[in-house]
């Protein structure tokens, strides 16, 4: 007669609770981006080439480089006066054209009584635009805005920063959140993870780990643009862009929680990275159009407005018109509530496409049916 010894009961593996889920997956999802070589290296390319322009528009900025220009007493009076041209007084002609041929001065303003203004440029080649340009006879100008003449190429400038940060980072960070989700489900690996964390924790863990990647990239261009704009001693550009690069590090979170969550939707849909193209198209353009818009628009102030408290847009357009002092001190704020109420709205309905796609194998789930479940 045989007799069976009680087996010791094994004790039951510890539950995660859902914080520890959600940190357990993105540790993942940052862990993997840090050991990425190629991911580091195109930081550090795009840290060194922030860098660069920032210090390339500084100098340039300040640069008061002159036109050295060669005049009789009769004339240099009437040089003095013009900005960017520095006059060396000569006797007589043959002093300045010798000034000239060897090179001293780009070119010799001489009296002339033949010449309709009364002055003779002579110069070896050519003469310099910028002193031609001075000389020339011009109706007088009367500007009704003059404070907005020279606005145009700040805004266009701005526009372009962060436009340019807000896309690349949408696009480096919110694209492999797609591509790991059609990879998870390619490979049936999703079926393991969500035997042991359920799918709105693996959601969350993904978009919380990219997010905190993206922000990390942009504290650091923060950090470049400042050191950059300090070497360059363009400190009334950094006081005034204080307050727009925080709201702009503001809308860029949520605006990014808001296409994180859509990428990984969107991912969920197809089974094979060769189907992802008409579903991932429309966040692509979500992602690229608000770009586009503010460079065209720029000037448009009621465009602009508009772009502003649009959840896609707000990151790039509100910054450029508070910089600009256009918008009112509540305008930000409507437009950051916007912003969270779409953010919540998108998330809720990204996170319900992905549950109910996310272990349906094959071809390409409808959005419609994702949606129904």
């Amino acid at each position: 007669m045989s007799t069976q010894t009680p087996t010791a009961s094994r004790p039951a593996p510890p539950t995660l609770s859902t914080a520890q889920g959600v940190w357990l997956v993105a540790e993942r999802e940052i862990g993997g981006k840090l050991r990425s070589r190629s991911f580091l290296i195109s930081t550090a390319i795009l840290l060194v080439l922030a860098l660069g322009g920032v210090l390339w528009m500084g100098f340039s900025a300040n640069d008061d480089s002159s036109t050295p220009v060669a005049a009789t007493a009769a004339t240099s009076a009437q040089l003095s006066e013009m900005p960017g041209i520095e006059v060396t007084e000569v006797t007589d002609r043959a002093e300045a054209e010798a000034l000239v041929r060897d090179g001293e001065v780009d070119a010799a303003v001489l009296p002339d009584d033949a010449s309709p203004t009364g002055l003779l440029v002579v110069a070896n080649e050519s003469a310099p635009q910028s002193l031609l340009m001075q000389l020339s006879v011009m109706p007088s100008v009367e500007l009704l805005d003059p404070d907005a003449a020279g606005d145009g190429p700040m805004r266009y400038i701005l526009g372009l920063i962060f436009g340019i940060i807000f896309m690349m980072a949408a696009m480096t960070f919110g694209s492999p959140i797609a591509m790991s989700v059609i990879e998870e489900k390619q490979t049936r690996v999703v079926e393991i993870l969500i035997s042991a964390i359920p799918a709105r924790v693996l959601l969350a863990g993904k978009v919380l780990g990219n997010t905190v990647l993206a922000i990390g990239q942009i504290v650091l261009l923060i950090a470049v643009a400042i050191v950059g704009l300090v070497i360059t001693q363009q400190t009334a550009l950094l006081q005034g862009l204080g307050a727009p690069l925080v709201w702009f590090a503001v809308f860029f979170l949520f605006g990014f929680l808001l296409l994180a969550a859509m990428f990984a939707a969107a991912g969920s849909l197809v089974s094979r990275q060769e189907d992802s193209g008409p579903t991932l198209t429309p966040v692509i353009y979500l992602t690229m159009i608000p770009y586009f818009l503010v460079l065209i628009f720029g000037q448009n102030t009621i465009v602009m407005t508009v772009l502003s408290h649009v959840p896609f847009s707000a990151a790039v357009a509100m910054p450029i018109r508070l910089y600009f002092n256009e918008a009112q001190w509540w305008e930000p704020l409507v437009a950051l509530g916007v912003l969270l109420a779409s953010c919540a709205l998108v998330i809720a309905l990204g996170a319900k496409i992905y549950e109910n796609s996310l272990l349906r194998m094959g071809a390409r789930v409808k959005l419609k049916e994702a949606l129904r479940g």
